[in-house]
């Protein structure tokens, strides 16, 4: 009984990872990430392969990530500035979408 949770439980969530990155797509046009960060070139802000590429490997790339979408920052890609995310984004829909930016190829 407690393989067959395990298997159904694994083979949930190998089935929503395509959503979840479906999800932080839609959330950063939601909330106009798109604006400035365009998937494969740079605009206002790097590309979002650009940053996956850059924090490949880092174990702690999601919550630098998240934390600088959150208050904002600069000096990673250049001088221009990020915003800070308004309050009304959730730290989960951050979540969603650094963990959709980190798994862009």
């Amino acid at each position: 009984m407690k393989v067959q949770h395990a298997l159904m439980l694994t083979a949930g969530l190998l089935l929503s990872a395509p959503v979840l990155a479906e999800d932080g797509a839609a959330l950063m046009k939601k909330n106009n990430c798109s604006t400035c960060h365009q998937v494969a070139n740079k605009t206002v802000g790097p590309a979002l392969k650009a940053i996956a590429a850059k924090y490949a490997g880092d174990a702690g790339a999601a919550a630098k990530l998240e934390k600088k979408v959150r208050v904002g920052g600069a000096g990673s890609f250049g001088t221009m500035p990020m915003p800070a995310t308004p309050a009304k984004v959730s730290d989960g829909d951050i979540k969603t979408m650094v963990a959709h930016i980190l798994a862009t190829k």
